[in-house]
């Protein structure tokens, strides 16, 4: 009787299975012969706009949704991309024009298909270079993926091919997407996430010496790169990138390109790229290179924290609303803490130069008004509103994880490595992330993950350090300095200080193992 009764709770179980699993099976019965190829032209690059075709074949239902993403990741800020698209038409592949609906600003309805392959066409104008933005003009284009390509609803898995139709004049193009083996000017993605993770730059382009770290060959293709030691610089980017894979032991992709979109500000972090401002003319010291340096390093280490490393809120990606996360200080200001620690393993910083960017970063943290109103985590989930830095003008209540996020990574490093007697760090815990969550478990973490695994590397709670990321309480630096036998000192008045950040003159042993090992000192 318990069999037979076992073997009935079996079958019950097994047809609910099935009825939960009937929307995901219904997706798939739909996309499985459905393919979408895009075609990117510029007929007229001098009125900053470009063309669109998307020719979608083998879909069978007769009403088609389509989206055009509203922001892009990498850049936590709504820029509803569709309000640049014009020129919209549709129509079936023997010709016959086919009604479209406009529900809301980033949203077409196509009816009366009966199962025909259909074409897309659409102009998208461009007004501002900006690394979140699409750019055209007589010279080049830069795409920006999310500011460019339609998906079908419920749909991000379906793979795609994008095609490039160039002006005579345009010679080059850098992207992440691979090539397509009939053409070296198609290319494929395996799905969605994928093509919107690939930005193009495409112009006469300037390619810098190429290096190879484990045997991956790692390019910089710009536009206008301007005139500067390109060799000497290319040596010391490849020492940044071998100090964060030696860091990560693992490299996750078959090549990689620094892509520069010229003069301007921002960069934006991918897979297997990043697509960075970048003006060469502007090398002309020791601190403009380091500085510029240190902005890549921030960049490229950012295919692992965030892209791999990632909050679960941010994959698989919402791309019509905002994908709210408490962790940005994770994504972001520990990503601004390793770009230093990655650069000072490198060789390209002295320990004097290392203990200035912190002391740099300490002293734009502590004189930011809003610390007193903004914890570390409502600073990220407020990006959204207030963007990454804040919101400017009028009276300050907010902070930039970007500031504050680096300096707690800073203090729980070195409680990390005093707790354990230094035998863990900061290292270890991205490292666990990187492995356990990204690699074996293939999802984002949550903040008590990520606490658990901190307080796991240093074999304590460590409740006081989590109070400064939730909370507006004070920092300790004093104690939490100490443990790597560091001190901070203060000028200037009450409003503007000036903070440095310097070794104390007497050490004990422990103190002197965490600091040598921090400064990356034998």
């Amino acid at each position: 009787m318990r069999n037979l009764k076992s073997t009935y709770l079996y079958l019950a179980f097994f047809l609910l299975l099935q009825l939960s699993l009937l929307p995901f099976l219904k997706v798939d019965a739909q996309t499985k012969h459905v393919s979408i190829e895009f075609e990117l032209s510029f007929p007229q690059p001098e009125q900053h706009s470009y063309q669109v075709n998307m020719k979608i074949a083998g879909f069978e239902g007769k009403t088609m949704v389509l989206h055009m993403p509203r922001w892009m990741p990498g850049y936590y800020q709504i820029l509803d991309y569709a309000k640049d698209i014009s020129r919209f038409n549709v129509q079936t592949k023997s010709g016959q024009k086919l009604a479209t609906e406009k529900p809301d600003l980033s949203t077409w309805i196509i009816t009366g298909m009966n199962g025909e392959d259909i074409e897309i066409q659409y102009e998208i104008k461009t007004e501002r270079s900006f690394v979140a933005l699409s750019y055209v003009d007589r010279e080049h284009a830069y795409i920006a993926p999310c500011n460019t390509w339609l998906y079908i609803d419920g749909m991000l898995n379906l793979p795609a091919s994008v095609t490039l139709n160039l002006p005579e004049e345009w010679e080059n193009f850098a992207t992440g997407l691979e090539s397509a083996e009939e053409s070296n000017r198609k290319f494929t993605a395996g799905n969605f996430d994928i093509l919107y993770d690939c930005p193009i730059l495409i112009g006469n382009l300037e390619e810098l010496p190429a290096f190879e770290v484990k045997g991956i060959p790692h390019r910089f293709i710009g536009y206008k790169v301007g005139e500067f030691n390109k060799a000497a610089f290319m040596g010391k980017l490849k020492k940044s990138v071998e100090a964060a894979v030696e860091l990560m032991g693992d490299v996750p992709y078959k090549d990689y390109t620094f892509i520069g979109i010229g003069p301007g500000m921002g960069g934006i972090e991918h897979l297997n790229s990043t697509t960075i401002s970048f003006d060469g003319n502007r090398l002309n010291s020791e601190a403009a290179i380091n500085s510029t340096l240190s902005f890549i390093t921030h960049e490229y280490f950012h295919h692992y924290n965030v892209k791999r490393i990632r909050p679960v809120e941010l994959g698989p990606f919402d791309y019509q609303h905002e994908n709210h996360t408490t962790q940005l200080w994770i994504s972001e200001g520990l990503t601004v803490y390793y770009e230093y620690i990655i650069m000072k393993r490198a060789g390209l910083l002295n320990d004097d130069q290392f203990l200035h960017y912190f002391s740099e970063v300490i002293t734009d943290s502590e004189n930011d008004p809003g610390k007193v109103y903004q914890s570390l985590s409502q600073s990220s989930f407020r990006t959204w509103d207030e963007g990454p830095f804040g919101v400017r003008g009028g009276r300050d209540t907010a902070i930039t994880y970007y500031e504050k996020g680096p300096v707690v990574g800073l203090l729980l490093d070195f409680a990390i490595r005093n707790a354990s007697e230094n035998q863990h760090s900061l290292d270890d815990v991205m490292h666990d992330l990187y492995y356990h969550y990204y690699k074996a478990l293939k999802r984002g973490f949550t903040d008590a993950e990520f606490q658990q695994i901190c307080e796991t590397r240093a074999g304590v709670k460590l409740d006081e350090l989590f109070e400064y990321i939730t909370t507006t309480r004070e920092l300790d630096y004093e104690k939490y300095l100490d443990y790597a036998g560091l001190k901070l000192t203060a000028t200037g008045d009450a409003n503007q200080k000036k903070y440095s950040l310097q070794k104390k003159e007497s050490l004990n042993k422990k103190q002197q193992k965490i600091q040598n090992s921090w400064l990356s000192n034998p």
